[in-house]
């Protein structure tokens, strides 16, 4: 638990205060029973029972006191609750190393599959985007609530050759923020190496190029899944052979708070498409994906079959459905305060009428 007004706490002071000065009237309570000829009488009056009811009311009151003097200092705790509207954008591998057979009947026709099982169980909270990343990025689906839509354009994806992953990831941001000017083709000029071919960028192409460059360097970075409305659920099963890297796309997520969920699919060892020499491709980059997680405060996964890239979509689907976040509970300890002293002072009326 941590406190928004710390500083509150030194009130908490008066709480012993308050117990000793309770204790010296006891004190002085029991020396006007030397009036009595004998203790005896008055302790039979008492009984035992009554004398140890006559400290309740007070023992409850010093914590309700304590309750609200804790309210004071507007306490936060994590909970977890339902979440808030979120858009998800699912970044999907399309390069032809999915046409492996190492996950029956192909790595492309699992991750399909899966794509499918994630839309349907999704939280009606939940906005899905799509996009997918071969030798460049497209953005298949704008973020919608509409499942139709969303199966739809799974079925749409097709197969191309190369794997440019850090341009899926800029291109999945660039749909979780449509306001920013994110520019991937921008981004892929900002470079002076070639993108195609050895063509050199234009001068509108370098211009926008350094605008956006620009807009990145103004930008004040948030703490790495700071943000709470969107997150990216990126799918790879090889190695960048183009494009961005992809930890320079985890920074550009980092920076905006947006969580990076990777998810490595296929077998470790890789897996091989008949009459092909990609083999060497289709092996899983497990480092570049764990370092793209751990940098925007997501998570990595692996999944070796059809069965666990379903189980992993499945748990990512129920952390939208819920969020951890902090929240004040000083109106927690207010009611809680309230409702002690009440019984308190019922249990003193009722008692002793007083």
């Amino acid at each position: 638990m941590q406190f928004l007004w710390p500083q509150m706490l030194w009130l908490l002071l008066a709480l012993p205060v308050l117990a000793a000065a309770y204790l010296y009237l006891l004190a002085r309570r029991k020396k006007s029973a030397l009036l009595y000829a004998s203790l005896a009488l008055p302790r039979a009056a008492l009984g035992r029972r009554q004398r140890l009811r006559r400290h309740i009311p007070p023992l409850l009151f010093l914590i309700a006191l304590g309750a609200a003097l804790l309210a004071c200092a507007r306490p936060t705790a994590t909970v977890t609750l339902p979440s808030d509207t979120i858009t998800l954008v699912l970044a999907m591998d399309t390069s032809r190393s999915m046409e492996a057979s190492d996950v029956p009947p192909t790595r492309f026709a699992a991750a399909q599959q899966a794509a499918r099982d994630l839309i349907v169980g999704l939280p009606a909270s939940v906005r899905l985007g799509i996009v997918s990343f071969a030798a460049t990025a497209t953005v298949v689906l704008p973020p919608t609530s509409n499942r139709q839509d969303m199966l739809d354009a799974v079925d749409r994806v097709q197969l191309q050759r190369g794997t440019a992953t850090g341009s899926g990831l800029i291109q999945a941001l660039a749909v979780l923020f449509p306001d920013d000017g994110i520019d991937l083709e921008a981004i892929l000029f900002s470079d002076s190496t070639t993108l195609f071919g050895g063509r050199a960028p234009s001068l509108d192409e370098a211009a926008a190029a350094e605008a956006a460059r620009k807009r990145e360097q103004e930008r004040q970075p948030m703490q790495p899944g700071a943000y709470r409305h969107g997150a990216v659920i990126l799918l790879s099963d090889g190695r960048r052979t183009t494009g961005p890297d992809p930890i320079d796309a985890a920074r550009m997520a980092a920076e905006r708070g947006v969580r990076v969920y990777t998810v490595g699919f296929g077998s470790p060892q890789g897996g091989g498409v008949p009459e092909s020499s990609l083999a060497y491709f289709m092996q899983l980059d497990e480092p570049a994906l764990r370092a793209v997680a751990t940098l925007t405060g997501g998570e990595y996964f692996q999944a070796g079959s059809a069965a666990d890239l379903t189980r992993i979509y499945r748990q990512l689907s129920a952390r939208f459905a819920l969020e951890r976040r902090e929240t004040e509970v000083s109106a927690l300890l207010s009611a809680a305060a309230v409702v002690v002293l009440v019984l308190a002072s019922g249990l003193s009326l009722l008692w002793f009428r007083r």
